[in-house]
């Protein structure tokens, strides 16, 4: 938003000092509209003064010269040679002097010589000066201007180059900024003045839009469209005030009409758009009729020709203003150019709508065009306003244009009346604390609270604890609780006015148990040997992703529901860069539909692909994969520090997303009896897809379950144990088992039987083959027997080792193995 400190200066009062550009930048910064750049217009005529030509001659060596002699000063007469095909005797233009620069093209002036014929300054146009993009000769200040300056004095400001430009960052939640009286408004309350709007013109009378049901629908989403009917229009140019005020705000005039509406729209907020009644007549059979005006979405194959020259084909995405059910605009964006207003137009139709923010942003993007009129809508417009933005205009076009009003339609969404705001003394001075005034800290002023609100627009009412606050429509966007009252009193008055102060009362802070237990997890995971990864949220479509209502790109309009896919993308490209592995891990969302919204949960996921390791020389060089134990001991190491009661139960691949794992080498990690997630190697198939090794692996838990059993009582708190002063007993026992039965299970029964002697067992062999019968194997366990305060003897050992085998008899039919 380019904001003009002259036309601000119109619309706001305040002390003189406060506008000064660097002071007025630094504090609009501060409370949230960043200055981007502060552009003097006094900078593009300095140096440059009005002449007048007093003789034009040819130049004797070049046929498109002429050579001028141009009085600049009583008394001082310049020769300057000029190659403008329209320069001749008896006309003002404005000078260069010798030495001046013109920023606009870039040119310092200097004395030289052009085909041997001296000149000393240069006659300039309008370019030159950076009032036109192009020029077909010098600027004649006798057409230009309405009364001359006198020879001598500077250009500038007879041209409107004494103003100064801001350019501001205007941040989605704050469509106001994008008006000189929302800005106006922002100046007020910062630097302590007040708003002087032009007065609030008569209002045209209306009558209901007599539109078909499903336009009407249509036009209420958006809140409210209207159309005002204006004869005898006079089309010309706009007077030099506000072509000057269009192009300091970076918009370029076009005639009256249409600068009027560009001007009322800087001005307000509100975009308006002028239709050529005839025109409208001549695609619709030779009849305009308000009723015939409506509002759908594009149709497959339609096309429009837009005003910047340029054909759009529509789609369902765009939203189109019809008018015989024929496209007259894209609503929003950008108008017909078959309907645009010409110089030969006497009759206009002047649209004032509010169209729903997604459905123009949509509809912009669907066709690849962005504008100064969808830039506002896309940020949410109110439709309080959207009327008398409609009789300033028509004031303008009476005005400017000779226009007379011969009706206006409008059809608008039931509204009730906007509720107050209820704003508390205590909650603003608690939350903000006490401002420093005079080396002392007080609580800030009521009457600055309502100043600095009141300068906003709003409306206050005091009540007992504080005050009811009307919040202007314009605002309704950002203001709709009582913190945001009070967040911008804060704003307004300066973050850097309040006291640092503690709350009261004081309470003590912390990580909660389940943030600890996974700050405790990230930790262990990555030393274990797997780094934390973090990919994106959004991706691109497929079954089961939720959609956004309003992707940004068509790519990654979908949330993910699922977090091993981009891990194995960064697996797949670690090792295509040489890396020997890949050792990954992500704590993050996935999302899942559902009726309402979207089912969030968090999960672990991790991949380890590839090996690990800082040496070669143990395995002579040759590369050396994980196996599968040695993966799953790496998921096992950081789990370890959390203590989790963590089980596998063999899986048979369908165990995550189908095809996903090999079917025979997955399981099921059981948390506290109940199922969190899964292990396993990835599918070959898979696997050879996305060029991994075989011994890729994937793990994947809810996370939780995993921090709600990391987080029992006692679950860290360590246990003193001396030392033991006593030998332990050591035995090994040798069982023939089914073939199905896990050593997970025997050693969880080992551990019941085996108490309270029983200090440590561990499996040491597995064997199934010729050895034993079929559909059996044998598993083999260490057990060390152990009173911490005496010796055992064998018998005690024995008699506790034999009631172990007769457990593990009765419960897996397990036999010694002879």
């Amino acid at each position: 938003m380019r904001v003009s400190l002259q036309w601000l200066q119109e619309l706001v009062q305040v002390e003189p000092d406060q506008l000064e550009p660097s002071q007025l930048a630094e504090r609009l910064s501060i409370a949230g509209f960043e200055v981007e750049e502060i552009e003097d217009l006094s900078a593009l005529a300095r140096g440059v003064v009005v002449g007048y030509v007093e003789q034009r001659d040819p130049h004797p060596d070049a046929d498109k010269l002429s050579v001028c002699q141009v009085r600049v000063a009583d008394g001082e007469t310049l020769q300057i040679v000029c190659g403008a095909a329209n320069v001749r005797a008896g006309i003002h233009v404005p000078v260069a002097l010798v030495g001046s620069t013109l920023p606009a093209v870039g040119l310092t002036i200097k004395s030289a010589e052009l085909r041997g014929v001296a000149s000393s300054g240069m006659i300039c146009s309008l370019k030159e000066l950076g009032l036109a993009d192009s020029s077909d000769g010098i600027a004649i200040l006798d057409e230009l201007l309405p009364a001359l300056p006198s020879i001598g004095e500077p250009v500038g400001p007879a041209l409107g180059l004494e103003d100064q430009v801001l350019e501001l960052a205007i941040t989605a939640n704050r469509p106001d900024g994008l008006s000189m009286r929302g800005i106006a408004r922002e100046v007020a309350a910062l630097c302590g003045g007040h708003t002087r709007f032009n007065p609030v013109p008569e209002a045209a009378p209306l009558q209901p839009l007599a539109a078909a049901a499903t336009d009407l629908a249509r036009m209420e989403e958006g809140g409210l469209f209207s159309l005002t009917a204006l004869e005898g229009v006079q089309v010309g140019p706009s007077p030099a005030w506000l072509q000057q005020r269009l192009q300091r705000a970076g918009v370029r005039p076009i005639n009256n009409v249409v600068d009027i509406t560009n001007l009322v729209m800087l001005e307000t907020g509100q975009p308006l758009h002028a239709f050529d009644r005839d025109a409208l007549a001549r695609g619709a059979g030779g009849t305009a009729d308000p009723g015939r005006v409506g509002l759908r979405s594009g149709r497959p194959g339609e096309r429009l020709l837009t005003l910047d020259g340029e054909e759009r084909l529509l789609g369902e995405d765009a939203l189109v203003v019809t008018h015989a059910d024929r496209p007259i605009a894209l609503a929003g964006v950008m108008g017909g150019m078959e309907e645009a207003v010409s110089e030969t137009t006497t009759a206009i139709w002047l649209e004032a709508a509010v169209f729903p923010s997604q459905a123009v942003r949509r509809s912009a993007r669907s066709v690849g065009l962005r504008s100064e009129a969808s830039s506002r809508f896309e940020k949410g417009l109110p439709s309080q306003v959207t009327l008398a933005a409609s009789d300033r205009a028509v004031a303008l076009l009476k005005e400017l244009a000779g226009a007379s009003v011969v009706g206006r339609w409008c059809h608008r969404r039931p509204e009730g009346p906007a509720e107050a705001l209820e704003l508390r003394r205590d909650a603003l001075h608690n939350l903000l604390g006490p401002v420093q005034s005079d080396g002392e800290e007080q609580d800030l002023p009521d009457a600055r609270i309502e100043a600095t609100l009141e300068a906003l627009g709003c409306t206050l009412k005091g009540s007992e604890e504080g005050w009811l606050v009307q919040v202007p429509p314009e605002r309704a966007v950002d203001l709709r609780r009582e913190v945001d009252l009070i967040e911008e009193v804060a704003r307004l008055v300066g973050y850097d006015r309040f006291s640092a102060h503690l709350p009261d009362p004081l309470e003590p802070g912390g990580l909660t148990p389940e943030q600890q237990a996974e700050r405790r997890l990230r930790r262990a995971l990555t030393a274990a040997g797997l780094q934390e990864c973090c990919s994106l949220t959004l991706v691109e479509a497929g079954e089961g992703r939720v959609p956004l209502a309003n992707p940004l790109l068509a790519d990654y309009g979908h949330l993910r529901d699922t977090l091993h896919g981009e891990l194995l993308q960064a697996a797949r490209r670690n090792l295509q860069a040489s890396q020997v592995g890949f050792w990954g891990f992500e704590i993050g969302q996935v999302f899942h539909p559902t009726n309402d919204l979207p089912r969030e949960e968090s999960l672990l996921v991790g991949v380890i692909a590839g090996e690990r390791r800082s040496e070669l020389w143990s395995s002579s060089g040759k590369p050396r994969c994980p196996d599968y134990y040695e993966a799953r001991g790496v998921l096992q190491a950081g789990l370890a520090p959390l203590q989790l009661p963590l089980e596998d139960r063999p899986g048979d691949g369908s165990l995550g997303e189908p095809g996903l794992l090999h079917p025979g080498r997955c399981a099921q990690l059981v948390v506290e009896g109940r199922p969190a997630g899964w292990f396993g190697q990835l599918h070959p198939s898979r696997a050879e897809a996305l060029d991994l090794p075989d011994a890729t692996y994937l793990f994947s838990l809810s996370l939780q379950p995993v921090l709600s059993a990391a987080t029992r009582r006692n679950r860290w708190q360590p246990a003193f144990r001396p030392f033991a002063t006593v030998p332990a007993s050591e035995r090994d026992l040798a069982l023939v088992v089914p073939e199905d039965t896990t050593a997970s299970a025997l050693l969880q029964a080992i551990r019941k039987a085996g108490k309270p002697l029983l200090e440590q067992v561990e499996l040491v062999d597995r064997y199934s083959g010729s050895q034993v019968e079929s559909g059996s194997c044998s598993q083999a366990f260490r057990l060390r027997y152990r009173d911490e305060r005496r010796t055992l003897t064998d018998e005690e050992v024995q008699k506790v080792h034999d009631k172990v085998r007769a457990s593990l008899e009765k419960q897996f039919g397990a036999r010694l193995r002879s």
